[in-house]
């Protein structure tokens, strides 16, 4: 029976050291590096006002009781779903009372939405630079370069992922260029940042993207240009909702322990 014979490239043992080590070590000081700047260029965040705060809590309490109904009794629940419902329609913590039924204000014209765009657009600065000129570092001094072989099989759809900037149809897929062995660090020094700066750090990638795609992260119910009265109108029609479904987790307790100790 024939047996395949393993792909061997004869490389230079100093790749190791003049390639792949500087790369790694390259990616982690700069991710360091644009954690600390983009601490530097975020503004102070503006304190709210108190009746902001009062609006974006009980409209919290509204969702707290809507999602832990089951957790108490009948009657507490009803108390509590009817002081909210009326509350909400008569517009009772609305942080602009007057401005009730009318449009949003305009996200540009809020403050506090221009200083969450402007802190988004630094970030992506400190993101998208560092890596471009790290780009065109790798691209004009490691292009093409073939720098380690990873200990276990692949198929072949990680060909064009491991192997950027050779074009060989023939080589192993195990090989990885240095082209994308950055590509691998880009996203897998994530464990590494954590370790180095804690979790919430502006260095991990995967974060700095989901950023993007939420910009409200969280608190997004909250966003600039949402109309805080459609909000607790919802609010309070899906607390009705919820009251005819109400089933308290401890109905009925001890006679259910006492079955299953039969």
């Amino acid at each position: 029976m024939a047996t395949v014979q393993a792909q061997t490239i004869l490389r230079d043992p100093q790749l190791f050291y003049w390639i792949l080590f500087p790369i790694t070590v390259v990616m982690i000081l700069t991710g360091v590096l644009r954690h600390y700047v983009t601490v530097l260029m975020q503004s102070d965040p503006k304190k709210q006002e108190l009746n902001a705060i009062s609006e974006q809590r009980n409209l919290l309490r509204g969702v707290n009781l809507r999602t832990n109904h089951n957790q108490i009794p009948l009657s507490s629940f009803i108390a509590r779903k009817n002081y909210l419902v009326a509350a909400y329609n008569r517009g009772d913590f609305l942080k602009d009372p007057e401005n009730k039924g009318k449009p949003p204000a305009n996200p540009m014209t809020d403050p506090a939405g221009m200083d969450q765009m402007m802190n988004m657009l630094k970030g992506n600065m400190a993101m998208m630079v560092p890596q471009t000129l790290i780009m065109g570092w790798i691209n004009a001094f490691f292009s093409g370069f073939v720098i380690m072989k990873l200990p276990f099989p692949l198929t072949l759809r990680f060909k064009s992922m491991l192997q950027s900037g050779v074009a060989t149809r023939d080589l192993d897929v195990r090989w990885v260029s240095s082209l994308s062995w950055y590509f691998l660090n880009l996203f897998g020094l994530r464990s590494i940042f954590t370790f180095i700066l804690g979790n919430e750090n502006s260095a991990d990638q995967m974060a700095q993207q989901m950023q993007q795609m939420n910009p409200a992260g969280g608190n997004a119910m909250f966003a600039p240009g949402q109309d805080p009265n459609k909000m607790f109108l919802a609010e309070a029609e899906n607390l009705e909702v919820v009251g005819g479904q109400h089933e308290w987790v401890l109905d009925g307790v001890v006679d259910r322990l006492l079955k299953s100790r039969v």
